[in-house]
């Protein structure tokens, strides 16, 4: 998956760093990623969600807020208002690149951002929060601050997991006035709500009141089992998956025509998990599947194996090819069941000791058949295409790309 490193300035001028993930192939569609509090843009959850979301085809800017990770400027002067200018600032860099963004995440306070944010950037289709709160003020309970702790002084100095971070009372006076439910009830975009009922820094009730306050087209998933910051892979992997796919109804997603001499475009295999063998793919705009080994063998078991792939579609291009030959005969053909075995086999005519792949199809059809349409079906099944391509072998031709 390629990544461009940029920088863009902010709302007053500083320069903030970023990462545009981009897909192998076509773009389908444009996100903008906004980190939690304090976090940044290289966290492990914003780095698998963007990057399963460009395997499928969408291309994620993802930014540190200013004062945090590489971007320059005041931590300790910025406010929930400075970190929505940045958001907006952030789309006019993509709109400048010609991939003004479609879809806007936001994780934690960041995703209150990007509801806020969601009104006063042109051209958004879909909202995406992750944990979020409704109200900006929640991050004061988070980081156990509250103004009589400034006294005179507009600066304190506290401790969040180890890190020591400079918060002004601006921040504070901020996230106190904001109020998030008129702008969520103005919302012109879709809205997916995420949360997970563990989240012990931002409660659950955040979400079911983010989800009321929002007109339709709005939808809510569960994120059962991850914590506040989605640090295990399965679940930013589950949350960029159920991202993707809901987006794709929203996304005005145009999917190119396919190359010569492929009808059916491009089956596209991405490295999903390097430490592993988790494999992203996708056949064009619309359809995603994993691929994986079974723990056994090292794998995660997340998906299919590649010989299960390639059992699967013997299984439903037999399936498909005994309902077209019964169709057209009008025959009383209810349903069809097809299970596929594989296995190495020593071949019964080699002394090198040598094996050979066998497939094993065990086909059921259910309806008012006679013999001879039954054993005529069976007859049809091994005319399937993908039945003659393993039967009589194909050529491979392989090239590798600069």
């Amino acid at each position: 998956m390629p990544t461009e490193r940029l920088t863009f300035p902010s709302h007053d001028g500083h320069s903030l760093a970023a990462r545009l993930d981009l897909p192998e192939g076509p773009m389908l569609g444009t996100a903008l990623f906004a980190h939690c509090f304090t976090c940044g843009k290289d966290i492990p959850a914003a780095r698998r969600i963007a990057g399963r979301l460009a395997a499928m085809g969408i291309a994620v800017l993802r930014f540190d807020f200013t004062g945090l990770g590489h971007s320059q400027g005041e931590f300790g002067n910025t406010t929930f208002s400075s970190n929505v200018e940045d958001l907006k600032a952030a789309a006019d860099a993509m709109t400048a690149r010609g991939m003004a963004p479609r879809l806007l995440i936001g994780h934690s306070l960041g995703g209150a951002a990007v509801l806020r944010a969601a009104g006063e950037i042109s051209g958004i289709r879909g909202v995406v929060s992750l944990n979020a709160p409704l109200a900006p003020a929640h991050v004061i309970r988070t980081i156990g601050l509250n103004h009589d702790d400034f006294g005179t002084k507009t600066h304190r100095d506290v401790d969040l997991g180890g890190r020591k971070f400079r918060i002004g009372r601006a921040f504070l006076d901020d996230v106190t006035e904001e109020r998030i439910e008129p702008v969520l009830s103005r919302l012109e975009a879709a809205l997916l709500v995420m949360h997970a009922p563990e989240d012990h820094v931002v409660g659950i009730e955040n979400a079911g009141r983010i989800f009321r306050a929002a007109p339709h087209p709005k939808s809510f998933v569960t994120l059962d089992g991850a914590d506040h910051l989605l640090s295990r892979s399965c679940d930013a992997d589950y949350a960029a998956g159920m991202i993707a796919s809901w987006a794709m109804r929203y996304l005005d997603v145009r999917p190119p025509a396919p190359p010569p001499g492929a009808p059916e475009g491009v089956v596209r295999v991405t490295e999903a998990d390097p430490k592993g063998f988790l494999q992203d793919v996708t056949s064009g705009p619309y359809h995603h599947a994993l691929a994986d080994e079974p723990l056994a063998y090292g794998g995660t078991n997340r998906g299919m194996s590649p010989y299960g792939f390639l059992s699967s579609g013997l299984g439903a291009c037999t399936s498909m090819t005994i309902r077209m030959y019964a169709r057209r005969k009008g025959w009383p053909l209810e349903s069809v069941r097809v299970e596929v075995t594989h296995e190495k086999v020593h071949a019964q005519d080699s002394s090198t000791g040598e094996k050979v792949d066998r497939f094993c199809r065990d086909i059921r059809l259910t309806g008012a058949l006679d013999e001879a349409q039954r054993a005529r079906l069976l007859e049809i099944a091994d005319r399937c295409p993908v039945h003659r391509t393993l039967s009589s072998g194909a050529e491979i031709s392989t090239s590798l790309s600069p």
